[in-house]
Parts: C-alpha cells; structure tokens; sequence
C-alpha cells in the first residue's frame, strides 16, 4: 500500500521538493495551503509536479480547518512547513510569526491526539533557536537563546512536539534545519537576493548590490538534500529530533565572492554597505553538528556552500 502524506506550507521551497521527493518514493501526496482555490504553486509548476498533487485549503490557525483536512485525508506522514519563514521579516511582523508558527503547530498535534490515528509528524525546526554559540557547532544537546521573533515562535514549537511526543505518545519530531538554499529561494532571503542582483548586474543592469552585516557566518546547505532528512526522520522506529547542516560555516562575505566570482566579477566593486539593512539583534555564527543525522538517519549533505552558490548562479543565469 503507497503510503499518503500531507504537506503543510506545499507551495514554499522546502514544500516544493519535499513533494517531489515524496512522489519519487510513490507516495500519495496532499498539499494544504490557506486557499488553494487562489494558490499558484508556481515552485510545483516549476518542478513539473503540480498536476500530481492533489490540495486542500487549509487554515492552520484554525482547529476546525486543520481538524477537517486531517479528517479527510488520514495521512500517514505530515509535514508542517508552513508558517512566516523570515528571520529578517519577523522583526516587523512578531505576532504573526508567533502564531502562525506556534499556534499552526499545535493545532496539528491537538488535530493528531484527537483523531488517536497513527499519524507521524514532522515540524521544522530552526537553527536560529540557538543563537550565539560563540563559534561553537550545535547539536541536539544545545540549549536555545533565541534572537529574533522568528527564533522564539519555533522554539516554542519545538516545545509543542516535545510536549506531546512525551505526554501523548504521538509519533512527533522536530528537524533543526541550519540554512539551506536552492533557486526557489524566493528574493527576500539574502541569498538570492545576492545571486540574482550579480546576475544582472553581470548582464549590465549597472546596479549595486545593498547588503547589511556581511561578516556574519552561516552553515550553508542545498535544499533538495535536506528534504531527503525530512523524509527519514519519519522511517525511524523512534520519534526523535535531529540537526541537520553541512558541518561546514562560511562568512556572507565569502557567499557574496563567490556568487561574484561565479559571473567574472570583483564583489567589492559592486556592493554598498546599507546600515538600513542591519536586524536590531542578529547571530553572528551558525554552525552546525550533523554527527547524529549521520549516525542515526545515515544522512550526509554532499554539497556544500561553494557548490550551492554555483548551481543557484547557473540557475539564474539559465533563466
């Protein structure tokens, strides 16, 4: 029997992969969205999959909408990657970041312990829970100082699983992602916002490229391999969190010359420093332990920062 999954927050990134991967692997996939009559899904079109896929409008704010989709679908596996995604836009939207990320989450488990069916979860996590560690890489055992508004409504999320995985007995996980990046990276992410500003400017746009704090450090991955975490995280006999990331940090100036240097350019020649851009509180090094996803999940990201960079640039340029 193919098993069927739901996938919450389908038509972002993450969603978008994560749903070919699953239909790769024979799955029956669902994907929600707050209204899927009016949705898009421009990342599934890009993928070719859309027409695959069947969907559900879906308010996860709301009890009685996650509770009728669930209902409807019996999913075996969900994956709730939905809510505000953006570090930098949390800082003006806290209180929908908070509820969108916390309250979504907790009404998919409440959904899950109402049912009682033998539904599996998977919520993503964030490295930013972290915040500074002072250089050092952070596993599962790394206490979270959040930093951001992002950062403490996924730490509290991470406390709703844990919560219910512990009093309930529900089959539920947190992945703590670290950054992870690919050409469905939508323009408000710094990354591509790099990529596709030296791309033009490659192609004589005549711009300059407006950063903030360009010495911060970031463990940087590539997308479609953290979804293949995702995905394994649920095969496990035993709910458990795990971190995934490279291992490997690189400064944002190191991402900047790299994407330059990938169009033939100098990036010193090309950007201006904007004190506009700067968080009111930012992490200045993230780096990652992946030591248990490879021990347990048998995961490994093979790409690292210099090829990311690369295959988002001959992505854009291809366009």
């Amino acid at each position: 029997m193919a098993k069927t999954a739901l996938i919450c927050g389908i038509s972002g990134q993450d969603g978008a992969y994560l749903a070919r991967l699953l239909l790769d692997k024979g799955y029956h996939v669902h994907g929600a969205a707050r209204d899927a009559q009016m949705a898009t899904f421009y990342n599934l079109q890009l993928l070719g999959i859309k027409d695959r896929l069947t969907f559900h409008s879906m308010a996860l704010n709301d009890f009685r909408s996650v509770l009728q989709v669930l209902v409807k679908v019996q999913p075996d596996e969900i994956y709730n990657l939905a809510g505000q995604s953006s570090v930098g836009l949390s800082f003006d939207q806290p209180v929908e970041t908070l509820e969108s990320i916390s309250v979504g989450t907790l009404n998919l488990l409440e959904a899950i312990r109402f049912i009682a069916a033998p539904m599996k979860l998977y919520s993503a996590g964030s490295s930013e829970c972290f915040g500074n560690t002072g250089g050092e890489p952070a596993d599962e055992e790394t206490p979270f100082r959040p930093r951001s508004p992002y950062a403490v409504a996924k730490a509290t999320a991470f406390w709703e699983v844990a919560n219910y995985r512990e009093a309930y007995n529900l089959f539920a996980c947190t992945g703590i992602l670290f950054n992870h990046e690919s050409p469905l990276r939508p323009e408000r992410f710094v990354t591509q916002k790099i990529v596709r500003t030296a791309c033009r400017i490659a192609s004589g746009s005549g711009e300059k490229l407006h950063l903030g704090n360009i010495s911060i450090a970031r463990d940087w991955g590539w997308a479609p391999e953290y979804v293949d975490a995702m995905w394994r995280i649920l095969q496990q006999d035993r709910a458990e969190d795990f971190v995934i990331a490279t291992g490997e940090t690189n400064t944002l100036e190191e991402f900047i010359a790299e994407v330059f240097l990938t169009v033939g350019l100098d990036w010193q020649e090309h950007t201006i420093s904007d004190a506009s851009l700067l968080r009111p509180s930012e992490i200045m090094t993230s780096c990652g332990n992946p030591a248990k996803a490879s021990a347990v999940l048998g995961w490994k990201a093979h790409y690292l920062m210099r090829d990311v960079v690369r295959m988002m640039t001959v992505s854009t340029l291809g366009k």
